[in-house]
């Protein structure tokens, strides 16, 4: 095992690694710019290092910096966190040309998965359930109109690079979908660096269910089974729960199947997701994409499994065995994403945090990037804390979720509390009978 490892990112995430490094007897080091001096996560890394003002570009996605910010400290590893670092293949590379260990999978893993027509393709080829789409970038919006003509509307149109919802609109007509593509094209191209576009069928009452995936030294990949991404705005996911309470036994059987294979035809090592998109009315189920990183719904993972998922990053980075026998998960988690933003309209909102009272009890968690005194800038994602609850059964989970939600007391800037409280009370989400679109219906486009 390395001793000391320097955590590439911020906020929530950075503060959860870095917990799990000093307890594993590591030196914990973070990275931090301007904006972020006084964030808890640089109080509680052993050493950090300034590397840059609050743009994340001169800062949290320099790669330059970032090496050398692990020169300087002796760091024996780095650990990308859960953002666009953690697909940068160029920077595993690097790092390894560096004698750093790279807690995360292989580089040509990362490659390949991060261009999401060459996974559609790999998928297709080793039986993994693909949907219709094109198996080539779409070169222009006249050409996009052909192939969805093909494909059939609706169509989702995004980025052919990286993961998420960034960029993504789904377009019923040719006259969206104009606009759709040029919106992904324009996303692409300011995230991703290239303006490569991808069309895919989409499926109206449909979820998104991701598969958690460990890949093993010995190339064997471990399920711990699934979370259910539905809940969502602007495709990005805001509640994750376990298992499922759309999936039956036999569904599930067949993701978590489906995940191991994607996961060994690109000799997948460490944390990663494969994310489905499922038809619960034909039961049938489609890949969308692998996350080759940690992912943020992990902490629902770890409160059913009780398995350090960050730990067992390591323990594989550093060519060790995992520290767990059994992964299969017990019990039902639930977890939020409490976001600085107006819970009506989803703005992202900022200023110092006056108040700031989490909520305690069995079966609760809290992986909080911000703290009482502490600003939150309008640079960075609104992502203020994850709040996890756990419960012998969905109905337990959920009474301890309505109690932690009402308990949880954010001052300063606007927050989505008062919209999670409003979910819970939605029949659809409140019997599990929810699909991706439940928040557009509590929401409708004006």
């Amino acid at each position: 095992m390395f001793e000391s490892v320097l955590v590439a990112n911020r906020g929530e995430i950075a503060g959860r690694i870095l917990r799990t490094a000093r307890a594993m007897g590591l030196k914990a080091i973070a990275v931090y710019s301007d904006a972020d001096a006084d964030l808890p996560f640089v109080a509680e890394a052993d050493e950090a290092v300034l590397i840059g003002p609050a743009d994340p570009g001169r800062s949290y996605l320099n790669v330059p910096a970032i090496l050398e910010a692990a020169h300087r400290t002796n760091a024996g590893a780095i650990h990308p966190g859960d953002g666009v670092l953690a697909e940068n293949a160029s920077l595993a590379r690097q790092a390894a040309e560096r004698d750093l260990v790279w807690v995360g999978p292989p580089p040509l893993a990362i490659a390949r998965m991060n261009d999401k027509i060459n996974s559609r393709n790999l998928m297709k080829a080793a039986g993994v359930p693909v949907g219709h789409g094109v198996w080539e970038p779409v070169p222009d919006a006249g050409t996009a109109a052909e192939e969805a003509g093909r494909i059939g509307y609706p169509v989702m149109v995004k980025p052919a690079a990286g993961d998420g919802g960034v960029g993504l609109a789904i377009a019923h007509d040719e006259p969206s979908l104009r606009t759709a593509y040029e919106t992904a094209r324009a996303a692409a191209d300011r995230v991703f660096g290239h303006g490569e576009v991808l069309l895919e069928r989409y499926v109206p009452g449909a979820l998104h269910i991701e598969v958690q995936i460990l890949g093993l030294a010995d190339g064997t990949v471990v399920a711990f089974g699934e979370r259910d991404c539905s809940v969502q705005r602007r495709y990005q996911k805001i509640v994750e729960e376990t298992p499922s309470p759309n999936l039956d036994p036999a569904l599930r059987d067949r993701m978590l199947a489906a995940a191991v294979r994607a996961g060994e035809t690109v000799g997948y090592r460490g944390i990663g997701s494969v994310e489905f998109l499922v038809d619960p009315a034909a039961r049938e189920f489609a890949f969308l994409e692998m996350c080759t990183r940690l992912p943020s719904g992990h902490v629902a993972t770890e409160m059913t499994t009780g398995i350090d998922l960050v730990e067992q990053q390591f323990r594989v980075a550093a060519g060790e065995p995992v520290s767990f026998a059994d992964p299969a998960p017990r019990g039902h988690a639930i977890v939020f994403r409490v976001h600085a933003e107006d819970p009506r309209e989803f703005l992202p909102g900022s200023g110092e945090i006056k108040v700031w009272e989490e909520p305690v009890g069995d079966g609760i968690r809290i992986d909080a990037g911000y703290a009482e005194g502490s600003t939150v800038t309008p640079t960075y994602h609104p992502l203020l804390a994850k709040l996890g609850v756990r419960g012998d059964d969905r109905a337990h989970a959920l009474a301890r979720a309505r109690a932690a939600v009402d308990a949880f007391c954010i001052e300063g800037p606007p927050t989505n509390l008062p919209f999670l409280r409003e979910l819970m009370d939605r029949p659809e989400f409140a019997t599990g009978a929810y699909d991706t679109g439940l928040v557009g219906r509590m929401r409708p486009a004006r």
